[in-house]
């Protein structure tokens, strides 16, 4: 029996990302089209389709021989049906049911963030683990939950949206989503900009950060070399994320928190802020949970759209 394969593919607000893949997550190829948003997004599928079927047959590849196609989109879905988007022009679309009719193959669809933390559960940094929560900073804070190896969507495909838990009562600044007090506003990369400004706004102490240009990785580069002002923003900066980690584990006691996004790359000095201040709240029976950093990247989103494509095939 000859090789089989399926196509992972990432829609964002500027590229989508797509690899096709072997059924055993090989990646084989990975490439980019752009995000053609304009009239509504009516491009996008059809440019997807395109690219998928030409690349069968650059790489001869039998169209029998793909199970099928997975596919993260930048907003909540439920059975493959998108209400709305922030940044690809779509209102309504039934992404699975035009994307097939397109290209003849099997579709699944699913929240790019969610997709992203199956990606990381199959061959990422949440490999052996079917109970795995995976936390994203980057401009904001997004989430996916994996339970028994599936996501967990919600009634309305908008579960995992942890970056929203308010978790500051009193913040007068506004978060994007039009309230006040949400975890990304002081966990995400803009987040800790905010913590260290204030931080900075009446600092009389030695630090090598500058209050008009720091960004996220200067506080943490700084942590690193011992900058006592960095280390104070940094714990509060663990104080609001342990915390917020520790009151989800109440309610999904997870065996493993994944955490990725551009502010990961900090690496092991951001988890040990995280851990230390999510044991200080965690209830007892969930202080054996474990923290990893996120492995695939920016391709986090291809793989779990192939692990997708292949959920129930």
């Amino acid at each position: 029996m000859g090789n089989k394969y399926c196509y992972g593919i990432d829609i964002g607000g500027t590229t989508v990302k797509i690899g096709l893949f072997q059924t055993d997550g090989a990646l084989l190829d990975k490439w980019e089209i752009v995000t053609r948003t304009a009239n509504g997004g009516e491009a996008i599928l059809p440019d997807i389709a395109e690219s998928v079927l030409n690349k069968l047959n650059e790489k001869g590849i039998q169209k029998e021989d793909v199970v099928g196609l997975g596919v993260g989109v930048p907003a909540a879905t439920k059975d493959g049906i998108v209400n709305s988007t922030s940044n690809i022009g779509w209102g309504y679309k039934n992404v699975k049911k035009e994307l097939e009719e397109l290209t003849g193959y099997h579709v699944n669809v699913g929240n790019d963030a969610n997709v992203a933390a199956l990606g990381e559960m199959w061959k990422g940094g949440g490999q052996g683990y079917q109970n795995q929560i995976m936390v994203t900073l980057g401009t904001g804070v997004g989430g996916g939950i994996i339970i028994d190896g599936h996501i967990h969507t919600g009634v309305r495909g908008a579960g995992g949206e942890i970056g929203h838990l308010c978790v500051q009562k009193g913040e007068t600044e506004v978060c994007g989503c039009g309230r006040t007090g949400c975890l990304e506003q002081y966990a995400s990369a803009t987040g800790v900009v905010r913590l260290a400004k204030r931080r900075l706004a009446n600092n009389t102490d030695d630090t090598v950060l500058n209050m008009d240009a720091v960004t996220a990785k200067d506080v943490f580069d700084a942590v690193k070399a011992g900058d006592k002002v960095a280390m104070e923003i940094a714990e509060d900066f663990g104080k609001y994320l342990g915390n917020a980690l520790s009151e989800i584990a109440v309610i999904l006691d997870p065996e493993l928190f994944v955490i990725g996004g551009g502010v990961s790359r900090a690496g092991e000095v951001l988890l040990d802020y995280i851990k230390k201040n999510y044991l200080k709240n965690a209830l007892w029976d969930n202080n054996k949970v474990e923290f990893a950093l996120a492995k695939l990247g920016n391709d986090a989103g291809i793989y779990g759209a192939a692990k997708l494509a292949l959920m129930d095939r």
